[in-house]
């Protein structure tokens, strides 16, 4: 069979700033699945677009053909609307864990397909692995029927959705190609579409825990994303959210699975309510169900309630306990005064290098492992007191997870002038 194109032709028109056809997006995709595309080829075509970036209209034809390489789950069968979420990753972030019980437990269906962690974002699928039998692999109809069961489900993806996708993602990981928003975008958005939802709600996070370090930057992604969602008939919002410092107080895979059950417990920090809450409240408002307020469900039990039905559909034993360390070390405060700085980065860093997260997608993580920490922004520290435990299974790891905690506060006489905002723009309608 002759190709209608050459990769050549095609990288050569992005190399010169040049636009692609709706044809020609949707052989490079096609060709790339049927390895007609070499991963050379596509690595060019990548650094192509991260350089000179593409108009929304070829980003939306992207996640198109990516989307259109496998297969579309279909919810049709559901009573409730479906409604998920999407968070760009960060520091202590587990709010996909009590969030979609809680929105279950609130009327909607929430079909979410979760990740694993790299580097020092943590991933959803290795924190719920910390629970005693809980499996994250789940067959099309399994979904269906923990949802249909439940109102939730997490899970990964199959291997039938977006593969294209699936092959384009690892390739961008191992040639420095991940910050292009334009790949980003369609990455996220293709799964999310091919997932069959009919509202979607991203958190996309800004600041030093996040992979977009500007407003700029994650404003620009946000937009990008919403865009694509409402193009393809999805209903999408984003909220732009901060990501200086760690959401909550522990980061590593046990130890924030401890703390969601928490906050579906009716406790749990302050800032985790919150976002949940928010976030909640935006899936609600896209899905047009609610038929309980988020707040409420927390607080009577009937989104624990949701939490526990969802890990035992899943194989799992909630009320088991969960892994636990072998070493703690605590990490003082040299000096007294106010914690001005608490830099999600450098805690993420930490917690990588005691186990919790990997480096390359077939690493193994630790469940144990992780930092936790106890003082919020502006709160007061006196000199010997405890800022952080590392949790780790191996003692030989602490002394670098030091290291990576140097510059992790900053101690100072007086609290900051501004307070600390956690929510910083909503875009979408």
């Amino acid at each position: 069979m002759t190709e209608p194109f050459s990769a050549v032709e095609l990288i050569s028109i992005k190399r010169d700033r040049g636009v692609l056809s709706d044809s020609q997006i949707d052989w490079m995709i096609d060709a790339y699945v049927r390895g007609i595309v070499a991963d050379e080829q596509m690595s060019a075509m990548a650094m192509a677009i991260l350089l000179n970036g593409m108009q929304n209209t070829e980003i939306s034809r992207w996640t198109d053909a990516m989307i259109k390489s496998g297969e579309r789950l279909d919810f049709s069968a559901l009573t409730r609307p479906t409604v998920d979420k999407h968070s760009t990753g960060g520091v202590g972030d587990m709010i996909t864990l009590p969030l979609a019980p809680l929105v279950a437990a609130c009327g909607a269906a929430v079909p979410q397909l979760s990740g694993r962690g790299l580097g020092h974002t943590g991933g959803t699928l290795d924190k719920l692995e910390s629970i005693p039998g809980w499996q994250a692999n789940l067959s099309n109809q399994q979904m269906l029927d923990v949802i249909i069961k439940v109102g939730a489900v997490i899970c990964a993806a199959g291997p039938g959705l977006a593969p294209a996708d699936k092959k384009l993602y690892a390739l961008r990981d191992v040639t420095g190609t991940v910050p292009a928003i334009p790949l980003i975008a369609s990455s996220i958005m293709s799964k999310k579409i091919a997932e069959g939802t009919s509202a979607l709600v991203l958190d996309v996070k800004v600041g030093s825990g996040a992979f977009m370090k500007s407003m700029d930057q994650a404003r620009l992604l946000a937009e990008t994303m919403v865009e694509i969602g409402v193009n393809a008939g999805v209903k999408t919002r984003a909220l732009l959210t901060n990501m200086d410092s760690p959401l909550g107080f522990a980061a590593g895979n046990a130890l924030e699975v401890a703390q969601a059950v928490e906050v579906l417990s009716g406790g749990g920090p302050k800032d985790v309510v919150e976002l949940t809450l928010a976030l909640a409240n935006e899936m609600l408002d896209l899905a047009g169900v609610k038929t309980k307020d988020p707040a409420t469900a927390l607080a009577d039990g009937s989104a624990l309630d949701v939490w526990h039905a969802l890990i035992t559909a899943q194989g799992g034993n909630s009320n088991a306990p969960l892994p636990r360390a072998k070493y703690q070390h605590q990490v003082v405060a040299q000096t007294s005064g106010y914690l001005t700085k608490l830099d999600a980065l450098s805690i993420g860093n930490a917690a990588w290098v005691l186990g919790a997260g990997r480096t390359r997608k077939e690493d193994q993580v630790s469940s144990a492992a992780g930092v936790t920490w106890s003082h919020t922004l502006d709160m007061q520290v006196s000199k010997g007191e405890t800022l952080f435990t590392l949790h780790t299974d191996e003692e030989s790891r602490i002394d670098q997870a030091i290291v990576a905690l140097r510059n992790a506060t900053t101690i100072s006489k007086s609290p900051s002038v501004e307070k600390y905002q956690l929510i910083l723009d909503r875009i979408g309608a």
